[in-house]
C-alpha cells in the first residue's frame, strides 16, 4: 500500500499529488494524508469522481484518506457510464439587465432545475455565483432540496474569500480551481445559465 504524506502542502497540491499516483496506478489502495478538512474533502471528491471508493480517518489534526481503486475493465463497469451533466454558475443573477429581473430569473431556474425528472451531478458555483449556496440566499432552501436528490454542489473557495462568506455558507462544499477545472473536462455535456 502506497502512502503520500501531503500536510503542510497548500491548495490544490494534495489533489495534484493524489491525481499522479492514481494514474499510476492500475488498482490498490492508497492513503493520502492530509492536515485540514478542505483537503480533505478535495481529495475525497476528486478520488471518487475517479471512480474509487475513499475512506477517511481522523487522527488529531490529520486526516488519512484511504482510497481503493478498482480496475473498472476488470468489473465490466465501463459500458454502463452514464452521461455526467454539470449545470455551472458564475453570478448570482441569471441574464444581462436588470439586477431584480435577474434575482428572479435565477430563482426560477433553479426551481426548475429541482422540478425536472433528469437531475445534474454537479453544481459548480463560481465569482459571485457562490452567493446563492451562502445562509441568507433566497434560493438556499431549493439548493439544499437539490443536494438531497444527489445533486454535488461545490463552490470555489477563493470566490467564498473574496466575497467574505467562509463562515456563512449553507450548502455544498468549498472546492479549488484544479477540482473545477478537472470536473468540466470529464463531463459530457455543460450547461451554462
Amino acid at each position: 500500500m502506497l502512502e503520500i504524506d501531503c500536510r503542510g502542502k497548500a491548495c490544490p497540491q494534495p489533489v495534484i499529488m493524489t491525481k499522479d499516483a492514481l494514474a499510476k496506478m492500475k488498482e490498490g489502495e492508497l492513503t493520502i494524508i492530509v492536515d485540514n478538512l478542505s483537503s480533505s474533502d478535495n481529495v475525497k471528491r476528486f478520488a471518487q469522481n475517479q471512480g474509487c471508493s475513499v475512506d477517511v480517518e481522523k487522527r488529531g489534526q490529520d486526516f488519512y484518506l484511504h482510497i481503493q481503486k478498482v480496475n473498472l475493465y476488470d468489473e465490466g463497469k465501463s459500458s454502463q457510464k452514464k452521461e455526467k451533466v454539470v449545470v455551472y454558475i458564475n453570478s448570482h443573477l441569471l441574464g444581462i439587465g436588470d439586477e431584480a429581473l435577474g434575482s428572479f430569473l435565477m430563482k426560477a431556474f433553479l426551481k426548475t432545475l429541482l422540478d425536472l425528472e433528469r437531475k445534474p451531478d454537479l453544481l459548480i458555483l463560481i465569482n459571485s455565483g457562490v452567493q446563492l449556496a451562502s445562509e441568507d440566499s433566497k434560493v438556499l432552501e431549493t439548493l439544499k432540496a437539490l443536494s438531497e436528490k444527489g445533486v454535488e454542489i461545490v463552490s470555489c473557495g477563493t470566490c467564498i474569500d473574496f466575497y467574505g462568506l467562509k463562515d456563512k455558507m449553507g450548502v455544498g462544499a468549498v472546492s479549488n480551481m484544479y477540482d473545477i477545472i478537472q470536473s468540466l473536462f470529464e463531463v459530457d455535456r455543460v450547461i451554462r445559465p
